[in-house]
């Protein structure tokens, strides 16, 4: 029988009963943040033991910080919000477990974080052509240091939006704000987790519900029941509270 450890281990974590405390607890012992904190600390080694010019380096990684809400935006728009993963037998089972899981019900945490495998693959790709042109090696290591941290920055303020907790700082209430209204207004805007700086030049950004109509597929991102019947797959996989419908609360517990 395998030994079971950790707060993870054989349980489910939901924002909406979880106070700020609790979800410390279970934000640092999830395996997807462990492994970001290792790595970027592997890499922080790795830049001491083999000393350069820190400044090619520093600029690397400070260069991520404006780019990486970017690729995110790109990513959460065009390919976790496109209808293309879920059409393709192939890709089916990725969509439903990077996405659609999340929409179906924002408060599962299991769901929230981005899995690894599609993750860190996306932290290299943005991080390390970047890095290498500006610093070689020891610019490639500090910008997959950034980006793994930003990406811990990311991870934790998707928590605070949907945890029943109020904000002390008006960055974060505004943050959890137009995040919320993404996930239970309308879902092709506010495509940013904590810069919207995109969403407002490329025209996906309401500061407002009453700006914007309300969506009748933002629970299911328009895997409805008429294209569940053409591409049957992730309906295969769900349960029955995750069944497509034209739109409804996220699932009973």
């Amino acid at each position: 029988m395998a030994l079971k450890l950790g707060p993870w281990s054989g349980r489910k974590y939901f924002l909406d009963k979880m106070t700020l405390r609790d979800l410390v607890g279970a934000y640092f012992t999830h395996h997807a943040i462990m492994a970001y904190l290792v790595l970027a600390i592997g890499c922080l080694v790795y830049l001491v033991l083999n000393p350069s010019n820190y400044w090619g380096p520093a600029l690397a990684a400070v260069l991520v910080l404006p780019i990486y809400p970017l690729a995110w935006y790109l990513l959460h728009r065009f390919v976790l919000h496109g209808r293309w993963l879920y059409r393709m037998p192939q890709t089916a089972a990725l969509w439903k477990r990077i996405h659609f899981d999340h929409h179906q019900d924002p408060n599962d945490l299991g769901v929230l974080f981005g899995a690894l495998y599609t993750t860190l693959p996306t932290i290299l790709i943005v991080t390390i052509p970047l890095g290498w042109a500006i610093a070689g090696p020891s610019g490639a290591v500090a910008a997959v240091a950034s980006g793994l941290l930003t990406t811990c920055f990311y991870e934790f303020c998707h928590c605070i939006q949907h945890l029943p907790f109020q904000p002390r700082w008006n960055w974060l209430k505004r943050m959890k704000k137009l995040h919320l209204a993404h996930h239970f207004h309308n879902e092709q805007g506010n495509y940013g987790i904590t810069n919207f700086t995109f969403d407002r030049l490329l025209g996906t950004y309401y500061s407002h519900p009453r700006e914007t109509p309300r969506s009748s597929t933002v629970f299911n991102l328009g895997y409805t029941g008429e294209e569940a019947s053409r591409y049957p797959w992730v309906a295969e996989l769900s349960d029955e509270n995750q069944q497509p419908g034209a739109m409804r609360p996220a699932r009973n517990r």
